[in-house]
């Protein structure tokens, strides 16, 4: 297989079934976190109703975003010596710019998109990344994915966008947006998995983190009101700063940092359907917390994204050994 496309031999790192247990784990303790962020920034939203009216929801967003991503690059230069070492190499710098500014901007435009349509419709359009991930690296590899797989995506698209119920889509900008969100995202899953077969991932975690956090320390001042001295301070307010920490050590730090460190072990398409388990864990935070309403579609597209990771991995381990040995 060439080594030019995103999915080759060289873009999986060999590895014994112990291995690929561990980075499963790992990425379905990812998921879990990930899963929380939805409630963390909720509540971080809540407190600021005033400064939203201030200074807009989008600089507001954008603010919150900075301080996160903030807190898991100083914790990356704080605890690891490798973290320090990237900062003057110029290819970690410039692989940090590609990964960072994916999902920066897959970030930004989902939150532009989420503005104008339901979450639902937010949910089932953004969940197509798995699909995109999918088409993506065939065009690359040229070549179809396993039915396996395939069967997979198809479960993991359903459930993620059907778990808040079917989705009222109608087309217009937003929806159009929020498709784009879920290709950059599926293109940071496939860069993903290049760069940190070649890179060590703590190095280009830490360059990225750095490249999230001055995007939206210039989106913040460029959406919201730069000069406000109130735009740099909002994690101060009642009610902000224990969900901003969380974010950034939970949802930046621990889990971008195990995304890059594990990811590499596994099909990309299989990583993105373990990550199309997020919402699973959002919508059960959410019924506990009491803001998500229960319903039977619950159901349904949690068993869907359950069930397609399952079948994924009891029966495409055989498929992923002969991809590992061509």
């Amino acid at each position: 297989m060439s080594d030019s496309g995103f999915v080759s031999t060289s873009d999986m790192l060999k590895s014994s079934d112990r291995q690929r247990k561990i980075a499963i784990i790992a990425l379905l303790s990812v998921t879990l976190v990930w899963g929380a962020t939805f409630i963390w920034m909720k509540q971080a939203l809540d407190a600021l109703e005033s400064e939203k009216e201030l200074l807009g929801v989008d600089g507001v967003v954008a603010s919150l975003v900075f301080a996160r991503f903030a807190i898991a690059a100083a914790m990356m230069v704080i605890f690891f010596r490798k973290a320090r070492e990237a900062l003057t190499d110029k290819q970690i710098w410039l692989d940090g710019l590609v990964l960072g500014t994916l999902m920066f901007v897959a970030y930004l435009s989902q939150m532009i998109g989420l503005d104008d349509i339901d979450p639902s419709v937010s949910a089932f359009l953004t969940s197509l990344y798995v699909v995109f991930t999918a088409i993506i690296s065939s065009i690359y590899r040229l070549r179809l994915p396993t039915k396996i797989m395939m069967l997979g995506v198809a479960l993991a698209t359903f459930g993620a966008g059907f778990i808040q119920g079917p989705p009222h889509l109608t087309w217009g900008l937003a929806e159009f947006i929020t498709v784009f969100c879920a290709l950059l995202f599926a293109l940071h899953i496939l860069f993903t998995q290049r760069i940190t077969i070649r890179r060590d991932p703590v190095a280009v975690s830490t360059t990225s983190f750095i490249v999230v956090t001055a995007c939206s320390a210039v989106t913040a001042f460029w959406l919201g009101d730069g000069l406000n001295p109130k735009q740099w301070t909002l994690i101060y307010s009642d009610g902000v700063l224990i969900p901003v920490i969380l974010l950034g050590v939970g949802g930046s730090f621990f889990c971008l940092l195990f995304l890059n460190m594990y990811q590499r072990y596994l099909h990309p398409i299989q990583a993105a359907i373990i990550y199309a388990l997020e919402p699973v864990w959002a919508t059960i935070y959410g019924l506990q917390l009491g803001m998500v309403t229960w319903s039977i579609w619950i159901l349904i597209g949690g068993g869907s994204l359950f069930f397609g990771n399952i079948i994924v991995e009891l029966l495409s381990n055989n498929t992923d050994e002969t991809v590992n040995q061509q």
